[in-house]
């Protein structure tokens, strides 16, 4: 029999949307392994098989670094105010919008105060969610203020990078953060209270030409991309092919830009080691947090 002259089955009914949850499965960038996701949460994102440290958010990074995951924010609510009414492809005040509506931040970073191992602590951490991670006059804002809180209390000082550079939609005056956060430190050098720069995938533009390579210890989780102008903008300029790892955190500590390259799943237990090498301590109980009296919750 011809095929035109065979009866035709009508096609079945589309099989209805699959109930499996998405998001259960992430798959490594780099060795292409299929994680659960409560399995890559449970080692602080970092791939089990190949050690891929896959990004964090902030509120992440602070769970992963303070004791029992607790904290006190400061300066929560503030908000940039569209200084240069900046507009590209949408306006920069839209922009915003959206961006706190996804992330539920203010800006790019959370300044929190907490303990490590027992030792108070400030930490500033960046979103790169938000906008990038970019430093707008905000983030200058809420890192000056934390580092002229943690010297009045000498309080050592953690910022955690996470930034694609200055924020172009306020020009000059983001520009202007990278000398403000500098001479903050350079006030909090004078009192020798401890400065330590984390540096992680990616660190740069404005934020590695200022704050983050100042740190009395520079560590970077392994396989970041840190520098200033990217690879590529480096290669067309020079005309010539970069080595091998280029601007990655391993290359940054064999050439002696880094002082450290730590795994993420160690950094809590390392950091706490140098704080204590850098003479900070673990606070004495005082009688009433002995005798069990209720004390503010972080």
């Amino acid at each position: 029999m011809a095929w035109f002259k065979k009866t035709r089955k009508p096609r079945a009914a589309a099989p209805e949307s699959s109930r499996v949850p998405e998001g259960l499965w992430v798959k490594c960038p780099r060795c292409a392994q299929v994680i659960y996701h409560k399995d890559l949460a449970a080692s602080q994102m970092v791939c089990p098989k190949c050690a891929y440290h896959h990004r964090l958010s902030a509120a992440e990074r602070l769970r992963t670094l303070f004791d029992d995951g607790a904290w006190e924010e400061f300066d929560r609510e503030l908000v940039s105010t569209d200084p240069l009414r900046f507009v590209d492809t949408k306006p920069y005040r839209d922009r915003l919008t959206t961006t706190i509506k996804a992330t539920g931040l203010k800006d790019a970073i959370i300044v929190a105060e907490g303990r490590i191992d027992g030792i108070s602590a400030m930490i500033g951490a960046m979103e790169y969610g938000f906008i990038g991670g970019s430093m707008g006059v905000v983030m200058g804002e809420k890192i000056t203020r934390g580092l002229e809180r943690a010297v009045g209390r000498r309080l050592p000082v953690i910022i955690v990078s996470c930034s694609g550079g200055a924020r172009m939609m306020e020009g000059a005056l983001s520009l202007m953060q990278m000398a403000k956060i500098c001479a903050a430190l350079a006030r909090f050098d004078r009192e020798h209270v401890p400065y330590i720069s984390v540096l992680t995938d990616p660190t740069t533009g404005g934020v590695t030409a200022s704050f983050a390579m100042l740190g009395d210890l520079n560590i970077a989780e392994p396989g970041a991309l840190i520098g200033f102008a990217g690879p590529r903008v480096i290669e067309q300029t020079i005309r010539q092919k970069l080595p091998e790892g280029f601007q990655r955190s391993e290359f940054l500590l064999e050439h002696g830009m880094l002082d450290l390259v730590v795994d993420r799943r160690e950094m809590k237990s390392t950091l706490a080691r140098a704080l204590r090498f850098m003479g900070c301590s673990v606070p004495v109980s005082t009688p009433s947090e002995v005798s069990g009296s209720p004390s503010v919750s972080l």
